[in-house]
């Protein structure tokens, strides 16, 4: 057998690691010659899964900091709490969530960097009745947030000149953003089944509330923090440590980090490092820096009894994509399935029937809007109700549940969505054909009530 000198072997271990999309498997350590301005923020206590169940993420409080090359000192001193920090695209203010007095509700602040250390006074972005969360900076002068109403989080998107809101999320469950991607597109995490109350998982909808998709459909261990590199991968923590999507793959690559748990939420200096945040076994989470692929952590902000979470550097950044809507000025949506036997689930040819639509009150109750035809290329097209959660189910000729949805979805009033199939995957390519649906009319199933009977499908 032959043997391969250490050099040789680190060296085939660093193109396995780019072959994966993650960088070098190996680097030397070194420091950070001259370490960029970030925020961060430092809470006694930080349960990062708390919005699951609608409950705060720093039930003791927290404070955010800034550090730079002159040291470390609070950003908001007036303030009985603040968290959250995102720097706005050109780099020179920061959206945050904060209390002014320790009994009031989170609501959602702006501050600019440059003149904090002169006492100009942040201005405060909503009015929330209840707790405001999360916030990040949308194109044209809009934000996005989490808004807890009736116990749970919503997210929602303002328009901070006219101060309209737009509801985005319309599914029991709990939403929480984590990031806006560069394509325009919200990356926000929820359960999984959407709408239940399971593992976590991230999924993206655009800033209209439009096109709600899972990132990836292999649903794995739990997903969380999820956050966009400068290669465009998303990273994020996982059960197991460390993972991220890459766009060559369907299913997330594990990232071979040391080891220990981490909190997501990564950040990455123009030298390509990471700041992210991480511990080992039960201490509080710090501050460390990372190159990717190294085999050692360097130390960058540690508290001794509180956990250093949310790095967040202060540099100007690319606006995302501007999203033109497409939403139509309709009190209902319309909903195409091009084929429903293009699923992950394995369904004979010919066996689907007709399609059965559940939606959901606000008061939780189930109810049945009716069916429609699955015609034999597993077409169908419905008139849906518009912003409230809404489940599929497939029935064969005898009207036997094949495949009920385990989750929920929601489509906006006037979208107009077409799917390849049901759970095809956001991946999947639909085929270049007329689906039989729309040759034999143009015209949805009423499915939104309105109407005294329901289609009963068939071939």
């Amino acid at each position: 057998m032959r043997k391969w000198s250490i050099a040789v072997r680190l060296s085939l271990l660093v193109i396995m690691a780019g072959i994966i999309g993650f960088g070098p498997a190996f680097s030397v350590l070194s420091s950070t010659p001259d370490p960029p301005t970030f925020l961060f923020t430092v809470a006694k206590h930080y349960e990062p899964l708390a919005w699951l169940r609608g409950a705060d993420r720093f039930s003791s409080g927290a404070n955010i900091f800034l550090q730079d090359n002159s040291g470390r000192r609070p950003l908001l001193p007036g303030f009985a709490a603040s968290a959250d920090p995102t720097i706005s695209f050109d780099g020179n203010s920061t959206l945050f969530a904060g209390k002014l007095k320790a009994e009031d509700h989170w609501q959602i602040w702006e501050v600019a960097l440059e003149v904090t250390t002169h006492g100009a006074a942040p201005r405060r972005v909503t009015s929330c009745a209840d707790d405001c969360v999360r916030p990040f900076y949308l194109p044209d002068d809009r934000v996005v947030y989490a808004r807890k109403s009736a116990g749970r989080f919503i997210i929602e998107a303002a328009d901070r000149a006219s101060g309209k809101t737009v509801q985005l999320t319309s599914a029991p469950g709990d939403f929480l953003p984590t990031d806006v991607l560069r394509d325009g597109r919200i990356l926000f995490e929820a359960a999984y089944p959407l709408g239940t109350q399971g593992t976590p998982e991230l999924y993206t909808v655009y800033s209209d509330g439009s096109g709600v998709e899972s990132y990836r459909c292999d649903h794995g261990p739990a997903r969380y923090s999820g956050k966009q590199a400068a290669s465009g991968d998303i990273v994020f923590a996982s059960s197991s440590g460390l993972a991220g999507f890459t766009s060559s793959r369907a299913k997330e690559v594990r990232i071979p980090a040391p080891a220990g748990e981490y909190a997501g939420e990564i950040a990455e200096a123009p030298s390509g490092d990471w700041l992210l945040a991480w511990r080992n076994g039960k201490t509080p989470f710090q501050l460390m820096w990372w190159r990717p692929g190294a085999r050692a952590l360097r130390s960058a902000a540690a508290e001794s009894n509180s956990n250093v979470i949310q790095p967040t550097l202060v540099v100007a950044r690319t606006v995302p994509k501007r999203h033109p809507s497409g939403l139509h000025d309709w009190p209902h949506a319309n909903l195409l399935c091009l084929n429903a036997y293009t699923s992950k689930y394995k369904f004979a040819a010919g066996s689907l029937h007709s399609v059965r639509l559940y939606a959901r009150d606000s008061a939780g109750t189930t109810k049945v809007l009716g069916t429609a035809p699955v015609e034999r290329d597993g077409s169908f097209f419905l008139q849906v109700p518009a912003d409230q959660p809404l489940q599929i189910e497939l029935l064969d000729s005898s009207a036997k549940t094949l495949k009920r949805q385990a989750g929920w979805f929601w489509i906006r009033a006037g979208e107009q969505r077409a799917c390849v199939g049901c759970h095809a995957g956001p991946e999947t390519a639909p085929e270049n054909a007329v689906p039989m649906i729309l040759l034999k009319s143009t015209t949805p199933a009423d499915m939104t009530g309105a109407s005294t009977h329901a289609s009963s499908g068939g071939h």
